[in-house]
């Protein structure tokens, strides 16, 4: 297969991918080019949609602002199997702001901060998406790395959420994927803190390489890493955490039950995303590698023509 026809492939791929189901009919709200994408907001079929270039980045029903989310959403409430008693957490990338929606219902009472380059994005999240920045939630316009660089905050969890487009689709921003990056982020957690990673990909096929090299960077720094596929999209939450005890299904179920008894999470589907965990690596995991700020060819994974 040459190049041009693997490329042509990849892009049909991805397409197809983006637009499954997506139906006929949608309205555009609003439009603007900001200075690192053409942002949308659509609504379509009782839903409003939040698009970079063309990709759907967020979701929510108009109905009812804590449904409609895409499903990784929710596998970014598993850092309380780790620590059930969190206060403070970071999300790095607001989008429609879904995630920050959910934890500013289900835990009100968790410091919540997040992180956003573009501010283009956090103008149309609070207007469009009804994003509210309060005592408890603090949104500072500036990019992530840097933030952690910059703070001396140390937080319970960190929640990655950061991405941009270009002609793949969305991808993960280099700097934000690379084992510098993760040893900064695992310095700013607490001594149970855990980080949470959504990686557009699949276990096999769709962008496995992409899943598989984010996977072997984040263990090269935190002794565990356990993955979550959603089911309904092509997202797979890492979790990665300081503790090194290995865990199993039946354990994180235990878990699950005892703090959704005792109230401290009272997301609906908990205990069913919890069900998602999977133990084992990813299968390409030998032939992946460990992304660094000297190399990190996401271009390359996301086309599986770099490895070494």
């Amino acid at each position: 297969m040459n190049a041009v026809t693997k490329f042509t492939l990849l892009a049909l791929a991805s397409l197809a991918w983006l637009m499954t189901g997506l139906p006929a009919r949608a309205q555009t709200v609003y439009q603007v080019t900001s200075a690192y994408h053409h942002i949308s907001v659509i609504d379509s079929s009782g839903y409003r949609v939040l698009s970079f270039n063309g990709s759907w980045e967020s979701r929510v029903s108009l109905a009812n602002p804590l449904v409609g989310h895409f499903e990784y959403c929710e596998l970014f409430h598993t850092p309380w199997l780790w620590n059930p008693a969190m206060t403070n957490v970071l999300v790095v990338g607001l989008g429609g702001g879904s995630t920050q929606r959910l934890y500013q219902h289900y835990y009100p009472f968790v410091n919540l901060d997040t992180v956003e380059l573009d501010p283009a994005v956090v103008s149309i999240s609070k207007y469009y998406f009804q994003t509210k920045e309060t005592a408890r939630h603090k949104i500072h316009t500036m990019d992530g790395r840097v933030y952690l660089r910059r703070t001396q905050k140390k937080y319970d969890a960190i929640l990655m959420d950061a991405y941009s487009t270009g002609r793949y689709g969305s991808f993960i921003p280099y700097h934000l994927a690379t084992k510098e990056f993760f040893t900064l982020a695992s310095a700013n957690l607490t001594e149970n803190g855990v980080l949470c990673y959504n990686v557009i990909g699949n276990l096999n096929g769709f962008r496995a390489d992409i899943l598989g090299s984010v996977y072997k960077t984040m263990r090269s720094v935190f002794p565990q890493v356990w993955m979550f596929p959603a089911s309904d999209t092509g997202n797979v939450v890492l979790v990665g955490t300081k503790s090194k005890e290995p865990v199993t299904l039946a354990e994180l179920e235990k878990r699950a039950r005892s703090i959704a008894k005792d109230k401290v999470v009272t997301l609906p589907n908990f205990e069913k995303r919890v069900r998602a965990f999977r133990a084992q690596p990813p299968a390409n995991l030998s032939r992946v590698s460990v992304l660094t700020d000297d190399y990190a060819p996401v271009d390359g994974v996301l086309t599986g023509t770099n490895r070494r």
